[in-house]
């Protein structure tokens, strides 16, 4: 079994997403022994925005390449994905762009697209400043709507959120919604689909 583990965060050791991607990898490791685990750390090293590339010996075309066998290779993927300005981060979308690739993840039909990629398992460890999971946040959701979105047009059709939202409301706030997310993880809580 292979799980890839995808971190896009800025904030190094600061980083919730990356404090719950780290709890949801332990915890999928001590569920399943023989689990090989692949990392990418986007804000490590970055990737360029999406352009293309004529020549096929362009080195962006093998990174490419590996990116997206990377991932579907994956029978697991946990992603790290922080609220950026109602949004994922630039490195997160870069790598969504170079995974959504028609003929591979998805094709055109004359019944519409459909989705190449699916039976796998995407577990998003979602990030977030303020509260966005009520009525009045939802306006301002382009994060975790979007990323719904992704994979499902891909063929996943559930993909599981772990959310940690209100962080920046004080110290109390985080603390709590941390600990919700923890539960979450250790399976107390049901993932929020």
């Amino acid at each position: 079994m292979k799980l890839l583990h995808i971190d896009s965060s800025v904030f190094g050791e600061n980083s919730a997403s990356r404090n719950l991607t780290a709890a949801i990898v332990a915890r999928l490791r001590a569920e399943h022994a023989d689990i090989e685990v692949i990392r990418r750390d986007l804000a490590a090293q970055t990737l360029p925005h999406f352009t293309p590339v004529l020549e096929n010996s362009h080195p962006c075309v093998a990174r490419n390449a590996e990116i997206l066998d990377e991932f579907l290779s994956a029978d697991i993927v946990v992603i790290g994905a922080p609220m950026y300005n109602f949004a994922i981060p630039t490195q997160l979308k870069a790598w969504i762009d170079r995974i959504l690739a028609a003929g591979k993840t998805f094709r055109y039909t004359e019944n519409g697209p459909e989705g190449l990629a699916g039976g796998k398992r995407v577990i998003i460890a979602s990030a977030r400043g303020g509260i966005y999971s009520d009525a009045a946040g939802k306006a301002s959701d382009f994060q975790e709507a979007y990323l719904r979105r992704v994979f499902e047009f891909i063929g996943v059709d559930n993909p599981e959120f772990v959310r940690a939202e209100g962080l920046n409301l004080g110290a109390a706030q985080r603390d709590a919604a941390m600990a919700k997310a923890r539960r979450q993880i250790e399976g107390e809580a049901r993932v929020a689909a």
